[in-house]
Parts: C-alpha cells; structure tokens; sequence
C-alpha cells in the first residue's frame, strides 16, 4: 500500500512543481521558486497533500547531487584555477562574520552568557548554523540566467564548496565543546586526504573517459558511465572522508568538464534533474515546513534570524569580494550568491538536536531562514543581472 501512496505523492509534486514553475516564470521570477512555493503549499503547512517521507528525502538528496554534477560539469576549469584563492578568501569571511553575528544574536536575544556555559555553547551553534551556504539554488538561477560561467558564477560556486569544508570544520570544534573525545584534528587530516583522494582518483578517471570518449563519441554509454561515476564520489566522500555527498558531485564533475563530450553528458543529466529529481528537492524545502509549534516568542527569533543570516553572508562575503578587485555589483551578485541555504543547514542542524546544542523548537527558525533566503536569493541575482544589461 506504501508504494502506492509514493506514487501519488510523486505525482502530485511534479505537476504542482511545475505549475508553479510556469507560473513564476510568467511573474518574471525564476522558476526554482515556484516550485518551492508548490512544496510549500502541497506540504502539512497548508493543503496537507504531502508529506515528508523517507523516500522523498532520498529522491531529493539524489536531485541535489545531480543538480551539481551538473554544475561542475559546466564549470569551466581555467576560471576555477584563476577564482581558487579569491574564492577561499570569500568563503573565509563568508564563515566568520555569519558565526560572529549569530552567536551575538542569539545571546542579545536570550541574554549574555559567559564563556563555557550551556547558553555560551548554544549561541555559538546557532551561529554555526549560518556558516552553512547551499549554492545549489544559486546554481539553478544562475543556469535559468546562463550566467552559470564566467567569473563571477566560478566564483560563487568556488567559495561555496570551501564555504561547505570550513563549515563541516567548524561545526566538529563546536560538537567538541560538548564531546570532549571529539578530534577536529580528524576532521581537517579526512578533509585533506579527501582531496588527494579526488586529485588521484580524477586524474585517473579523467584519462579513461577520455579514452573512451574519443573512441566512442556521442555514445549513451559516456553519460551512463559519468552519472556512475558521479554517484560514486558522492558515496565515497560522504562514507570514507566525512565530506558533504554534494561536494563529491560537484568535484566529479569538474574532472569530467574538459573531456569533449562534457556538454552532452550534461544534457543527459539534465534531463534526469529537470524532469523528476529536481522538482522533488526544491519542493521538499517547502514540505519540511510545519507551522504546528510556532509560538510569538519564536516567530519574532526567526525573523531576526533570517535577517542576520541573510545580511551576514552579504557582507562577509561582498566585502571580501570587494576587497578581491570585483566591482561593486558584482561583489553583491558574489554576497547574494552565498546567501542561500539548504540541505547543510539542515545537517548542521539535526546534528545540534542530537547533540544537546540546539532544541527543537527552533528548527522552524532554519526552516525559515532556507525558504526565505532560497526564494530571495534568485529574485535579487534577477534584478542585479537585470541592471548590467540595463548599464551596456
């Protein structure tokens, strides 16, 4: 009978995605939008349709990894080599302003505690949580734009990925705190062999598809093999290193950008994602919402957590950007990019329920925080875009 009730959640989610999809393309806003509104709309929040599953999660944790494969598979390499360090520097600040000023929040908020109390221990998680940056709706946007390469896109995509690194650093020191056997130290020298792993591994692989895709251009078998391939690191990074499955992908397909057939690989995959995975994740952000606890006292927390959150990327990471040589506009664009956040945050988040740093009561804060920002954060790339077009 379970599988019958998959079916019809699945159905309705892609047709109330793309419905509104179409509709916020209509109202000139980008279509990843529409579909979390859908999420929203169809989840216990207000109609009750759907509800979240373990199924779904799986689905939604599938869309989000090929949505950056894809990614990476349009990354082009030379940009990325050129943005490397400016990207680290941005995702640097982009990591210490938001922890700063979410910490500070949380104890304005709830009152000052001193060093080494519970209360001191909280706000510092809380402002863990809004280290994490999702780039994966930026990507969407940006792909919705064609503005996925180039400087500025790399750029973001770059940052993201070490924003994502430093994240998973930080949040082991915070989880320290509580668990004096933890060992940072395991986290950094994983983190490491993570890379040299995917340096080898890359190098390798790279020369196979290579192999192959001159042999057998154009050939199913080159997607088929790169979508294995793609699964694979996603697996081995989040299994054997510690590192978030989607930064496996996106490395995947940066090994993969430069072989001939890249592109076609690309539109195979995208096919997978724009059809089935990648509604079901964008609408999963809306069915995570539940309304049930909301209290006044919570509400008004939330919303001055989503603005910290939202600010605190901007100015951490424009700033930074700024200080790199991009103009001002672009900087902005770098800041808004960053601002996003999604599966990491949530990570971050259940691992502070588990852990004792963070109660349940406010996972609705994060909740609001990814849908605000994943919905504001296409709308202002739009209008930033919409205004070098407007100065040519």
């Amino acid at each position: 009978m379970e599988t019958y009730v998959v079916l019809k959640d699945l159905a309705i989610i892609i047709i109330a995605a793309k419905l509104c999809g179409i509709l916020a393309r209509k109202l000139k806003a980008p279509q990843v939008v529409g579909e979390i509104i859908a999420g929203l709309i169809i989840g216990p929040s207000i109609l009750g349709w759907v509800s979240q599953s373990d199924f779904l999660l799986q689905m939604a944790e599938i869309g989000v990894i090929l949505l950056m494969f894809s990614a990476g598979l349009e990354t082009d390499l030379k940009d990325l080599v050129k943005t490397g360090p400016i990207a680290a520097l941005i995702a640097c600040a982009g990591v210490f302003i938001p922890l700063i000023l979410g910490a500070l929040y949380y104890m304005m908020f709830y009152g000052m505690s001193p060093w080494g109390s519970e209360g001191f221990y909280k706000a510092v998680f809380v402002g863990t949580i809004l280290t994490a940056t999702s780039v994966s709706i930026t990507v969407e946007a940006l792909k919705e734009m064609g503005k996925i390469k180039g400087k500025v896109g790399t750029t973001i995509l770059s940052a993201a990925i070490i924003d994502d690194v430093i994240g998973i650093i930080v949040l082991t020191f915070v989880i320290g705190f509580k668990n004096p056997e933890s060992k940072p130290v395991t986290v950094i020298i994983n983190t490491v062999l993570f890379f040299l792993f995917a340096f080898l591994v890359g190098y390798i692989s790279y020369r196979v598809f290579k192999m192959v895709d001159n042999k057998y251009p154009h050939t199913r078998r080159i997607p088929i093999a790169a979508m294995a391939f793609c699964f694979l690191m996603a697996f081995a990074a989040e299994r054997f290193f510690g590192i978030a499955d989607i930064t496996g992908a996106y490395v995947a397909g940066i090994i993969l950008c430069s072989i001939r057939d890249s592109s076609y690989i690309e539109r195979k995959v995208d096919i997978n994602s724009y059809m089935l995975f990648g509604p079901i994740f964008f609408a999963s952000i809306g069915l995570k919402t539940s309304l049930d606890s909301v209290t006044g006292g919570i509400i008004l927390f939330s919303l001055g957590f989503v603005a910290v959150g939202l600010i605190s990327k901007i100015i951490g990471c424009s700033l930074m950007a700024r200080l790199c040589k991009f103009k001002g506009n672009d900087s902005l664009k770098i800041g808004v990019g960053m601002m996003t956040r999604g599966e990491v945050a949530l990570i971050v988040s259940q691992k502070g329920l588990s852990v004792g740093l963070l109660e349940s009561v406010y996972f609705t804060s994060v909740i609001l925080l990814i849908i605000v920002s994943s919905i504001a954060t296409p709308i202002i790339l739009k209008i930033l875009y919409s205004k070098d077009k407007e100065n040519a």
